[in-house]
């Protein structure tokens, strides 16, 4: 295993939906970071638009997150 037991309670498509929300929440945070603190010094519109796509991410995150996959059981969630 991965290091924890799995609950057999939880959909397994549940783990993957948590990998891509933190996956693109890190990237969002990432982008905000590195235009705040780096891109900023050589190009203020780069950052700017930087900071817009960042901007852009967590909806989709939160949509890419919360979406079932085919093979969910949206019926019988705890």
């Amino acid at each position: 295993m991965r290091g924890f037991d799995l609950d057999p309670r939880v959909p397994r498509s549940q783990y993957r939906r948590r990998r891509r929300y933190f996956v693109l929440m890190g990237t969002a945070v990432g982008l905000f970071a590195v235009a705040g603190f780096f891109v900023y010094r050589w190009s203020v519109p780069l950052a700017v638009a930087m900071c817009v796509v960042a901007a852009l991410i967590p909806p989709l995150a939160a949509i890419t997150g919360n979406r079932w996959e085919k093979d969910d059981k949206w019926w019988d969630e705890l």
